[in-house]
């Protein structure tokens, strides 16, 4: 029980950081990469003052791959959505993120029952009743190739966290690379602009539900076949979107309601217990 709340948790404060880039982009005035590099700085501030608390004597260097794919996974999520919507964006996310951790599970030899194949592919197709647009409308190519470069990062930045010894150092370690790393994107493109409400967003979504949700996530997934991570995540869009109605007047329909059911009913399904 312990362990699915911290991963109810984590996916909460996944789900937060869309519904904070949504607020801050459409409604802060920030530009997509300023909001990423507010968000990263903000976020390896948090972690640097948790650390410098906590004073962890585990050695943890941290990651190259580990920060590459958390700079692959921002600025692809961040760029991409300039010219896709958010539900495109989403779906292609988490189906890349998807194959991604799969085909990993299957080249290093996890079992996957046959029942977390048919509830994953459930969930996905209620992803896609979910957020797909009405009419069918083909999404833009380039930022479909970005996010689908920013699914395949978040993949491989969560593989790469199941090794951490020290979840809070190694987050701590990537997000202080990342950050450096923006300095000099900052140095071409110019600092960071929006109005206060879009800092806001940025900071909160950087400095809570990214640096303490992505340290929460390094944490729990040493104890989660990968899997099972994975289609965990597929919940992310579900719960964003019912913050979207919670905090930004989106509107609750039938549609939502009933692809939602098939998404919680294909991740119920894929986590069962084979007999």
């Amino acid at each position: 029980m312990r362990l699915f709340l911290l991963t109810a948790l984590t996916m909460v404060a996944f789900a937060a950081n869309s519904v904070l880039n949504k607020l801050g982009v459409s409604q802060g005035g920030m530009e997509p990469l300023d909001f990423a590099t507010l968000r990263l700085w903000s976020g390896a501030v948090m972690l640097l003052m948790l650390v410098w608390v906590r004073r962890s004597t585990v050695p943890e260097k941290g990651s190259l791959i580990g920060t590459a794919s958390l700079l692959v996974y921002m600025l692809g999520f961040s760029l991409a959505y300039a010219t896709l919507g958010a539900g495109v964006g989403a779906l292609i996310l988490f189906g890349v993120v998807q194959i991604t951790m799969f085909a990993a599970a299957a080249l290093a030899g996890e079992r996957i029952p046959l029942l977390r194949y048919v509830g994953c592919s459930v969930a996905f197709f209620g992803l896609v009743a979910l957020l797909w647009p009405a009419g069918g409308a083909v999404p833009d190519i380039w930022g479909a190739a970005l996010m689908a470069t920013a699914g395949v990062g978040w993949g491989v930045y969560t593989l790469v966290g199941r090794g951490a010894l020290a979840p809070l150092l190694r987050t701590e370690r990537n997000f202080r690379y990342a950050a450096l790393f923006m300095v000099a994107v900052v140095v071409v493109v110019g600092l960071p602009m929006g109005t206060p409400l879009g800092y806001m967003a940025a900071v909160i979504s950087g400095a809570i539900t990214s640096a303490l949700g992505y340290a929460l996530w390094y944490r729990v997934l040493p104890q989660l076949p990968t899997t099972t991570a994975a289609i965990a995540q597929l919940t992310v869009p579900v719960i964003a979107l019912a913050g979207g109605m919670m905090f930004l007047g989106e509107v609750l329909t039938l549609r939502f309601a009933l692809a939602s059911w098939l998404v919680l009913s294909g991740v119920a399904l894929a986590l069962r217990k084979s007999r």
